[in-house]
């Protein structure tokens, strides 16, 4: 489902960022994304966004009224069309590829690292310099500590795994005793 929903927002968030790109306003894009998302995903509007029953046009005219006059124009325009398309479900993933857009123009590549045991701060710098050396750019990291991995470490940077783990490990060594 979460590639159905990616396969969705795509196209309207690769327009959005050209728009926003185009005319120099991608920091209020962003907030304007961030508030719709965050009024289609509470729990209470997306219940009534899920109902058949209440009109397509009542929904866009709530989420209007809650987000008031700090709503740009064109993102009013957006919801519209959004709405007319049963697409608000797709709202929060269409904000995160929009960001997604966003760092990646600003030559920043966001980096997760798991792993099984905490990172020190050298250990965390000398990881990021690594990394900003191998893409060539700003790297921004968030560590997370798995116990799950056993030991080693992952690192993902979007469609990029580098499994170090010994988890990972276990699983390849599985998967070839297979065959």
């Amino acid at each position: 489902m979460a590639g159905d929903i990616t396969t969705i927002a795509r196209p309207y968030a690769e327009a959005v960022f050209e728009r926003a790109k185009e005319v120099g306003q991608l920091d209020a894009w962003s907030q304007a994304l961030e508030m719709l998302s965050a009024v289609v995903g509470d729990p209470q509007m997306a219940e009534q966004i899920a109902n058949p029953n209440v009109p397509r046009e009542r929904i866009r005219d709530i989420i209007l009224e809650v987000c008031g006059d700090d709503l740009l124009p064109e993102a009013s325009n957006l919801l519209g069309l959004l709405t007319e398309n049963a697409r608000l479900a797709a709202l929060p993933e269409i904000t995160r590829l929009f960001e997604a857009s966003r760092t990646a123009d600003q030559g920043v590549r966001h980096v997760l690292i798991r792993s099984a045991f905490d990172v020190s701060e050298s250990e965390q710098a000398a990881v990021s310099a690594a990394l900003a050396k191998r893409f060539g750019g700003q790297v921004e990291v968030t560590v997370e500590t798995d116990s799950a991995l056993i030991g080693g470490i992952e690192i993902r940077a979007g469609d990029l795994v580098i499994d170090d783990s010994v988890r990972g490990k276990l699983k390849q060594l599985a998967h070839a005793l297979q065959f």
